[in-house]
């Protein structure tokens, strides 16, 4: 070996040091903020439930109006419904009559349960064969 060899120098950094090493993440912001989200998703469900609100208002509403035009339309549906079934009994005691006419000592109208009571006409429809 050669004795005569420069002795080894350690590396030392330049003058004026390193420069700092960046560590930290560099993350570029995308988007809007937290604040910004939760703004605009109070907004929306303030309106949500407004819209609601006044839907029921009008279903509230529309129920009411279906019930006074019930209420005014019964009187008119019984008068109706009294005419029909007055025209249907006067029907059902000339077929009776028709039909029963040889039949000695049968009165017309007499009704045939033993009772004192009133018992209410049975509406049988029985459609005409086509």
């Amino acid at each position: 070996m050669d004795t005569t060899t420069k002795p080894q120098t350690q590396d030392l950094p330049r003058s004026g040091g390193f420069p700092s090493v960046r560590y930290k993440r560099n993350l570029p912001h995308k988007g809007p903020s937290g604040l910004v989200i939760f703004t605009v998703l109070g907004a929306i469900s303030a309106y949500g439930f407004y819209r609601v609100g006044q839907g029921n208002l009008e279903k509230r509403e529309l129920r009411r109006e279906h019930l006074w035009s019930r209420i005014h339309l019964v009187p008119l549906l019984t008068a109706e419904l009294d005419r029909d079934t007055y025209r249907r009994n006067c029907a059902a005691l000339a077929r009776e009559a028709e039909i029963m006419k040889d039949v000695p000592g049968w009165k017309v109208g007499e009704s045939v349960y033993n009772t004192k009571r009133y018992v209410g006409p049975t509406q049988i429809v029985v459609p005409e064969p086509s």
